[in-house]
């Protein structure tokens, strides 16, 4: 008989498949060990292909990219550089507190790996002092843990006095302990993924052996698809560390969804009375077509995404193609290998046997879906509309300088810059202009565009060239101090002793300190200014970027300046979000295409993917809407992480394609010999354990992320699961359903089952079996 909406042709190749893995189970057991032990010896690591930066990611052209060339004479001559920071509560720092500073310094400046330590100097109040670090340009993220762990060595050796705190801060001492963080929370969200599917499945099977079985082929393809996407990395293809993190999650619960589907139907045919070795044989040629094109479906999806200007999501489509491709390949090789093995054991102590079920959930939920079709549309598509009208409260998140992880040495550091040091210093958002001349020999067009920013509205203070540590200087004494010292950027840390009795105070300091505002050409300015928005992570400052820029235009034409800019978190976040919406509005279309025709190549229609695509943009628009509802209405935050939308989108509409695929084949197969309503009846009994069983696990998969990752993963992770949760208990179990009684033979259109005429029986009363229905053992369990 032809399989489900394919070939019989289709389904001998699966046999095939299936035969060749039960004669070859051992080798094929070997074959997969020895890769998971041999692929992470010979291929570089995931985690040190990482990219982690958000506007690294962006695409030439954008306006945070375009300021951020101005800004270059004013960055690290290397692209790393830290902070040094030492900090005393409740008073001054002493003489003895800053000699032990000065001893940190010395010490960090003569490690191999360091370029330069600039002292900063104190903060105003004068309980902190920081410096920065510039390291060499052979310094890499990857390898930078041990350069870390020598500094704060150093530190240690300074001798401070007691009440003196001395770290490392800034955003790359953050990423450095955040990758240190990330490699226990990786393993901690893999332990707590496998520790939730394997109670599951537990529950599911009330057998020892089968969760462990289905949970295998996933737990090697995660070993083996991680060095794999290293190696694609060195080749160029942009990983992040929201691949690694998904990486685990996406194989684990996908590989998991994908034996479930196959040893459900495994259970069915050892309950029909087939042997083991004929059950893997004929289960396989029965989904092993859906098996394929439910990855395809998320294959295509996610190699979709290398047409997106956002970097982040190019580098996250391949990378996780790959880890669902290794996962198929596993699916179909060393899972029925596994089964033939283990045979009936692998369901121990329960015996998979004959016998109607329809006192279970499934047939009570399948009678009373054939009885009142019209109803549960109506009440589901009501249901999924109300839920998606959270959508007009959205708003869209900034990104932020990523938090230290909690108790380390840089998140220690960051509480001193954020007790002494103003905000306008440690975390500014910085105007830039290029001017014609030199602002030595012309300095009035710094005067005016200090002047203008400080009246702008958008801006609550500035810093600048003429008061660069908020000491005032006139442009007069700028251009005389600068034909006297020359270019701020020679000046020594300590002021020579020549000069000592000729300049006035502290002037010597203010104007080494303009280093910080003028390029060592004159011709290029910064102003540090505070957003009256508030912080430059808030969604408040985000919206307020447009205004921003036009006031900054206007001040760039007012002193004839040849370019300008602006950069800092805010502009930052802003071109990101615009960058990953536009993505999002082009690759919909792109994405729902291409599952639109995997779907009818396989159901042989071109009308049932029609409504099953229509079906799972209902489910994300609802599981999107729920998640505004959540994390705006209820949780309080400011917006959603950028990500969201998209990452939702692309993953519920491949992910929920298969649950799709496996009800629609289903009902398709059966359709072949009964009336509709008995096809319908039967695939719902059939697959609603396994639907149920796979949505479970997929949804807890994207909910350990809750447990285990940052905001943005916890907002990613709890987005995830609800939609998926939604598209398993609503969509697949009662829309779908209903939808196919509604549209009836036409389903299959163009088709030959389309005209193929069966006498329809009558709807049986809720929870009353027909007497021609099969055994339903998928229930067992659920």
């Amino acid at each position: 008989m032809p399989g489900p909406g394919g070939t019989s042709r289709t389904d001998a190749a699966f046999a095939a498949l299936a035969r060749l893995s039960v004669r070859l189970r051992w080798p094929l057991v070997v074959i997969w060990v020895a890769l998971a032990a041999l692929v992470p010896q010979v291929l570089p690591s995931l985690s040190s292909e990482t990219k982690a930066n958000n506007s690294d990611f962006l695409p030439k052209g954008t306006p945070i990219l375009r300021a951020a060339d101005l800004a270059k004479p004013f960055q690290a001559r290397n692209a790393f550089s830290t902070l040094l920071v030492a900090g005393r509560s409740g008073g001054p720092l002493s003489d003895a507190d800053q000699a032990a500073f000065d001893r940190a310094e010395t010490a960090i400046a003569h490690d191999r790996s360091v370029l330069d330590v600039r002292d900063q100097g104190l903060s105003g109040d004068r309980q902190a002092r920081r410096a920065l670090i510039e390291f060499r340009p052979n310094v890499r993220f990857d390898s930078a843990e041990p350069l870390f762990g020598r500094m704060r060595g150093a530190i240690a050796s300074a001798g401070a006095p007691p009440g003196l705190s001395v770290h490392l801060a800034g955003p790359f001492a953050q990423a450095v302990d955040s990758r240190i963080h990330d490699k226990r929370s990786r393993s901690l969200t893999s332990q707590l993924a496998i520790l939730f599917i394997i109670a599951l499945l537990l529950v599911v099977f009330r057998a020892v052996l089968a969760p462990l079985i289905t949970l295998l082929p996933a737990g090697l393809s995660l070993v083996v698809a991680g060095p794999l996407i290293g190696e694609a990395a060195k080749a160029g293809v942009e990983v992040s560390s929201l691949t690694q993190i998904l990486l685990t999650v996406i194989v684990l619960g996908a590989g998991t969804d994908y034996g479930l589907f196959l040893i459900y139907r495994v259970r069915e045919e050892l309950a029909a009375g087939s042997e083991p070795h004929a059950a893997v044989s004929r289960a396989l040629s029965r989904v092993g077509e859906t098996i394929s094109f439910s990855a395809a479906c998320v294959v295509c999806a996610l190699l979709s995404l290398v047409l997106a200007d956002f970097g982040l999501y190019r580098g996250l489509g391949p990378g996780l193609a790959i880890g669902i491709a290794v996962v198929l390949i596993a699916g179909l090789t060393l899972l029925p290998a596994l089964l033939a093995i283990f045979g009936r054991v692998a369901f121990w102590p329960t015996h998979p046997r004959p016998g109607h079920e329809y006192r279970g959930a499934w047939g009570r939920l399948a009678s009373r879906v054939i009885e009142r079709p019209r109803r549960t549309l109506g009440v589901g598509v009501a249901l999924f509309v109300a839920l998606a009208l959270g959508l007009l409260a959205y708003q869209p998140a900034g990104f932020g300088s990523r938090s230290a992880p909690g108790g380390s040495d840089s998140a220690a550091g960051q509480r001193v810059l954020d007790a002494h040091f103003p905000l306008i210093v440690r975390n500014p958002t910085n105007v830039l202009f290029r001017l014609p001349k030199p602002v030595w020999s012309d300095p009035g067009p710094v005067a005016t565009a200090g002047r203008a920013l400080a009246a702008a509205p958008q801006f609550a203070g500035t810093l600048g060239p003429l008061d660069p540590n908020g000491r005032a200087l006139t442009p007069a004494a700028l251009v005389a101090l600068h034909r006297q010292l020359g270019p701020p950027q020679r000046l020594p840390l300590r002021e020579p002793r020549a000069l000592a009795g000729r300049l006035p105070g502290a002037v010597y300091y203010v104007y080494r300190a303009t280093a910080s505002f003028i390029s060592p050409d004159g011709a290029t300015v910064q102003f540090y200014v505070r957003l009256r928005a508030g912080e430059p992570s808030s969604t408040a400052a985000l919206n307020a970027v447009p205004a921003i820029r036009r006031t900054v235009a206007g001040v760039a034409r007012r002193i004839g300046a040849v370019d300008q800019g602006v950069t800092g978190q805010a502009a930052a976040s802003y071109d990101v979000s615009q960058v990953s919406t536009r993505d999002l509005k082009r690759l919909v279309p792109l994405v729902l295409l291409v599952i639109a025709i995997l779907l009818a190549i396989l159901l042989r229609s071109l009308v049932a993917p029609a409504y099953l695509i229509v079906s799972v943009g209902l489910s994300y628009l609802a599981g999107l809407g729920l998640a505004v509802a959540v994390f705006i209405g209820l949780a309080g935050e400011a917006g959603l992480n950028f990500v969201l939308p998209f990452m939702m989108f692309v993953f519920l509409m491949a992910l929920g394609s298969d649950y799709n695929i496996l009800v629609m084949t289903r009902i398709r197969e059966e359709a072949a010999t009964l009336p509709l309503h008995a096809a319908v009846r039967r695939a719902l009994v059939a697959t609603g354990g396994t639907v149920t069983s796979a949505g479970l696990v997929l949804a807890g998969t994207f909910a350990v992320l809750t447990a285990t990752g940052d905001s943005q993963s916890q907002q990613l992770g709890l987005g995830l699961a609800a939609g998926v949760l939604l598209d398993t208990f609503f969509v697949r179990t009662l829309l779908i359903p209903s939808t196919v009684l509604l549209v009836g033979r036409r389903n299959w259109w163009p088709s030959r089952l389309a005209r193929r005429e069966l006498p329809e029986e009558e709807a049986p009363p809720a929870g009353v079996p027909s007497g021609s229905e099969p055994t339903a053992p998928s229930e067992v369990g659920v």
